[in-house]
């Protein structure tokens, strides 16, 4: 919606509206007077400039403007022309613009949630499958069915205790965001001494410093 706007009144967009307005018919000049007159206000409604836009197109707004003096040109009086230089809604705060995300980072964040919900299901079979391979193991024990139920749980116990350590250090190991390669421009001069300098890749990583250069270069 266009209605609630508001452009910021520049000095050059208030001398074009103030040598229009012996041009303007009696409505329209009434409604620009009011963002002329002392004191000036900062800003001006987008639909008065619309307004003037559609005036200047209209047949009795084309002849007025031709037999003016000097005679103007109605294109000149287009909103793109009228909006140039200026600032829409300077009064508002619009939140800060949130880029969309890569199709790859996308992609990438997919598969871990795969990774993580077989990882979850594969913990689970692991605590259930234990614990019953203890109960059913334990009947040849000669246990009572109330000791070989608790061996199971203690079994099962166990083994998600086990796995819950593993999952956090795999969870751990994935959460580490990888760092990007850098590339940095370095300087450095030839070795037959003529004073040129030669401009030399280099790729920062946390491990290792590689030299990129032309390999028919001596070293």
């Amino acid at each position: 919606m266009t209605s609630d706007l508001n452009i910021s009144l520049e000095d050059h967009l208030r001398d074009t509206l103030a040598s229009l307005q012996d041009l303007l018919p009696p409505e329209l000049s009434a409604q620009l007077q009011v963002y002329l007159n002392q004191p000036r206000p900062a800003l001006i409604p987008y639909t008065v400039l619309h307004s003037l836009s559609q005036w200047s197109r209209s047949p009795s707004g084309s002849s007025a403007l031709c037999s003016s003096t000097p005679p103007r040109d109605s294109n000149d009086f287009s909103m793109i022309s009228l909006l140039a230089g200026t600032t829409t809604s300077p009064d508002r705060k619009f939140g800060a613009y949130v880029p969309p995300r890569d199709p790859e980072e996308i992609e990438a964040e997919r598969k871990r949630e795969r990774r993580t919900i077989t990882t979850l299901m594969n913990a689970i079979l692991s605590v259930g499958g234990s614990g019953f391979a203890a109960w059913w193991a334990s009947q040849h024990a000669g246990w009572k069915k109330e000791w070989r139920a608790l061996f199971g749980l203690f079994v099962g116990f166990v083994v998600a205790i086990a796995e819950a350590v593993l999952y956090l250090i795999w969870q751990s190991r994935h959460s580490t965001p990888m760092k990007k390669p850098r590339l940095v421009s370095a300087r450095h001069k030839k070795n037959d001494g003529d004073g040129d300098s030669l401009v030399v890749e280099t790729e920062h990583d946390d491990s290792r410093l590689r030299r990129r250069g032309n390999p028919t270069q001596p070293t």
